[in-house]
């Protein structure tokens, strides 16, 4: 399939149904899982630590990115970290350059494995987006994916419990405290 067919595939779902969410990574569509309280709420855990610290900065809910090789996949992150006003006029799928990190929650869903912590990764990677934070509701985990690389993935891999203090390194350049997130394990 071409992007554009599944551009226009993706455009039709949205119209017609708002739970609906659809992504083109590694050639494939795949759908996204209508989340629930405690996923929204987990994705919007980060931007309140965020804001504090990097005001200038704000975590994007929904924004669409082009990445893969040749930009030709393009997924909907729970959140990216990019500097305020950076998708203004993009349109619905925008280039990841500027994309500080890219965040996503897991859902219970069957593809989460997959989705999230194999295809996700290296899209994003090859995106070059300097960072990749997965909040793993099912593993009570965040692992941080850094230092990407265009062929191989994130070659820097970080795994830590919720509750532990997990340093983000530069450009995002804060410390995070997961203490919060056990509350929302569901």
């Amino acid at each position: 399939m071409l992007v554009e067919e599944f551009e226009e595939i993706a455009a039709f779902a949205e119209r017609e149904i708002e739970t609906v969410g659809l992504e083109f990574v590694e050639g494939r569509i795949g759908a996204r899982k209508a989340t629930n309280g405690n996923h929204g709420t987990v994705v919007a855990w980060p931007l309140r630590e965020w804001m504090s610290v990097r005001p200038g900065l704000g975590l994007y809910p929904g924004a669409g990115l082009k990445v893969g090789p040749q930009r030709t996949g393009r997924v909907v992150p729970d959140g990216a970290l990019a500097p305020i006003g950076h998708f203004s006029g993009q349109g619905d799928w925008a280039e990841p350059d500027g994309v500080l990190m890219t965040v996503e929650v897991t859902s219970h869903d069957s593809d989460t494995y997959h989705r999230d912590r194999v295809e996700k990764p290296l899209a994003y990677a090859t995106a070059n987006i300097p960072a990749y934070l997965l909040i793993d509701r099912v593993n009570t985990t965040v692992t941080l994916h850094s230092d990407p690389h265009p062929e191989i993935g994130y070659r820097t891999i970080r795994r830590e419990p919720f509750g532990a203090k997990l340093s983000l390194p530069d450009p995002v350049g804060i410390e995070l405290d997961t203490e919060r997130l056990k509350q929302y394990v569901d």
